[in-house]
């Protein structure tokens, strides 16, 4: 009788958590997110329900990302935030623990991993696995990261951008940047409250990032109203705002994670080279999906870049791909409880 077993990949990020079912994909795709109330340090909602009350809330009730910059900020929140989506997944009345693989920035410390593991632990799996972000994201971009070909992945999600080049199931050469879609987000409103003295919310940059945001100047402009406070005055205004302004707001940014690709190909061994020459960089996470990065890329590095297929899912269909065939992937896994 073959033991009955449940499995569940986390893609735990800054921004966004989504969980895979194997059988089922992608079953949750909620924001990393919780409201706790000030007076008795209650959780009073986590994901979707606490990104709603982001800006809005009376001063006892505190929302906040538990997750900085890819790793765990504030264990407590984030262990609730994990049980929650667990249950949410698996449903009330499941009483099987699930084994659970947890996705991880390629730069994060023997201290941080334990975290994830013990959190993911506490809050109620069997087993935690723990897989580096790049080759959750290059299993789900569909990479063949088995063979010996190099590839070289970049994932840019919500605090962090990993760049791997990966060979025979593992990392040859990687870096992880603590630089992505939250840093774009700030610089944006940085740059609007500078030139337009107007203050925005998170909310506001990250909708500005996404619909009118850019790598590279564009000809044809897109602009958006923005709606924020005025700081002289203390009211309500509105300003219009176009995409080459962004470009340049946001052009540290870009120039950082341009250096994180720059200091891979650094360290990357000849032969590798020629492979990722020839098969180019593929573009994973939230935060690729950002206008002409890939051009941009291609410019700063000579190495073309192409967006992988929903890039948004490519870890968590890693973490799926992975629990699949636990067997396969043996050497990429980590750590294990």
């Amino acid at each position: 009788m073959a033991i009955f077993n449940k499995k569940l990949g986390i893609d735990l990020g800054t921004a966004n958590t989504l969980v895979y079912l194997p059988g089922k994909g992608i079953v949750l795709n909620e924001p990393s997110v919780v409201a706790v109330s000030e007076q008795d340090n209650t959780i009073l909602a986590i994901g979707l329900e606490a990104k709603d009350m982001i800006g809005k809330t009376p001063e006892n009730i505190i929302v906040y990302r538990p997750m900085k910059d890819g790793v765990i900020a504030d264990y407590r929140v984030t262990e609730a935030m994990l049980r929650y989506f667990i249950t949410k997944a698996l449903g009330k009345y499941n009483l099987i623990k699930p084994d659970v693989m947890v996705s991880v920035p390629a730069g994060i410390t023997s201290t941080e991993r334990r975290a994830v593991v013990e959190a993911a632990v506490r809050a109620g799996a069997r087993n935690a696995y723990v897989v580096k972000e790049p080759i959750l994201a290059a299993i789900g971009a569909g990479i063949p990261i088995q063979e010996s070909k190099g590839h070289m992945i970049m994932d840019i999600g919500g605090g962090t951008t990993d760049v791997a080049v990966i060979a025979l199931g593992g990392i040859v050469a990687s870096t992880s940047v603590k630089c992505a879609g939250d840093k774009i987000d700030q610089a944006i409103a940085d740059y609007i409250k500078k030139t337009f003295n107007l203050a925005i919310g998170d909310r506001t940059s990250e909708q500005i990032k996404i619909k009118i945001g850019a790598a590279i100047p564009l000809e044809e402009e897109l602009t958006i109203t923005i709606k924020g406070r005025d700081f002289i005055q203390g009211l309500p205004r509105t300003a219009q705002i176009s995409t080459n302004e962004i470009v340049g707001a946001i052009d540290k940014e870009l120039k950082m994670m341009i250096g994180a690709i720059k200091s891979v190909l650094a360290e990357t061994p000849p032969e590798l080279a020629a492979d990722i020459i020839d098969e180019g960089i593929i573009m994973t996470g939230g935060t690729s999906s950002l206008r002409n990065l890939a051009d941009l890329v291609y410019r700063k590095t000579g190495v073309k870049a192409r967006l992988a297929d929903e890039p948004l899912f490519c870890v968590a269909n890693g973490t799926g791909e992975a629990l699949n065939h636990l067997e396969t992937y043996k050497k990429s896994i980590i750590s294990k409880r």
